[in-house]
């Protein structure tokens, strides 16, 4: 595996990122712990996460897969081996939420005391917050960089527009600049990332590390009907994926897999690592054993007839 550049931060990944969504969430953290064991001893390197995780398991109460990460980083000893990821700017509370400079700068804090670090690698905006100034959400991320508690800025769900208004801020002001974009992008999520952003990333070399790059776990296999949607809490997700196409994606993906002797997981997750611009997807893995097709999707080389099968299967 070679690493990758996180856009023009400096910072460099192996090409895969693991989720930490499901810390504390669908697995308790003696599992969360032998994942992310596993997950590090395999070679890879970066870890994703946010404040908000798992708030909607705990009353509303976030902060739970930080915390379970920044209890491994303590216990293992780990903190220079890894890259940590994590979001700012979802809902936490009735007043906790957005970009604001007084709202971020209390939620860092929070952040890197559940994560038990002195600083964050990539700090990422959540959402887009569109009732804060851009400039007042850079300059803040401008003063941590500055502090030695942010290594380098990304963001999430934005639009084209919105993202590009935001480097051009920073490029005229001297301020921190967005240097990833996480946007949802997969086999069958394509056409948002496809038409609007792209070209962005391109233009400014960000980084992006996509995130649903399993579709909530449809691409896995695992759902192929409604009455496999009760194999998992995140089941219901999937419904919107049981179409025309979504068939015809499992359908390609199975022949791939058959072919490569490997899972359909593996061969979703390579084709995102092929397509050009992106850096490395997110997936997140409730076990060892499910860590295992993250973990090979690495060392998989698609020929150009595989990747125009899972091209054509997946069009919209």
């Amino acid at each position: 595996m070679e690493k990758r550049a996180l856009g023009k931060s400096g910072l460099f990944i192996q090409p895969m990122v693991l989720g930490g969504n499901v810390f504390d969430w669908t697995i308790d953290e003696k599992t969360s712990f032998e994942v992310l064991d596993a997950y590090v001893d395999s070679g890879l390197d970066c870890i994703d996460t946010a404040d908000v995780y798992s708030y909607w398991k705990h009353n509303g109460v976030g902060g739970q897969s930080e915390t379970v990460i920044g209890n491994w980083l303590k216990k293992s000893g780990k903190r220079n081996k890894v890259i940590i990821a994590t979001k700012v700017g979802k809902q936490m509370g009735p007043d906790k939420k957005g970009l604001s400079r007084a709202y971020i700068t209390q939620a860092v804090e929070d952040s890197l005391k559940r994560l038990q670090t002195d600083y964050i690698d990539l700090y990422q905006s959540h959402d887009d917050d569109k009732e804060t100034p851009l400039a007042e959400t850079l300059e803040t991320y401008t003063d941590l960089i500055k502090q030695g508690k942010v290594r380098a800025i990304g963001a999430s769900n934005y639009s084209g527009d919105r993202l590009k208004q935001a480097i051009e801020i920073s490029n005229t002001s001297g301020l921190a600049v967005y240097h990833t974009l996480q946007p949802e992008y997969n086999l069958y999520n394509r056409k948002d990332y496809e038409t609007d952003l792209a070209g962005v990333c391109k233009t400014y070399d960000l980084g992006v590390i996509p995130y649903y790059a399993l579709a909530s776990g449809f691409l896995t296999g695992k759902y192929r009907s409604e009455a496999d949607l009760n194999k998992s809490a995140r089941g219901q997700g999937v419904k919107k994926y049981l179409d025309k196409r979504g068939f015809a994606i499992l359908k390609a993906l199975d022949e791939v897999s058959t072919t490569y002797k490997t899972t359909p997981a593996s061969v979703a997750l390579a084709w995102l690592l092929a397509r050009p611009g992106i850096t490395a997807p997110i997936a997140s893995a409730t076990s060892v054993k499910q860590l295992q097709s993250i973990i090979s999707a690495t060392q998989l080389n698609f020929d150009k007839q595989t990747l125009d099968l899972l091209n054509k299967a997946s069009e919209y």
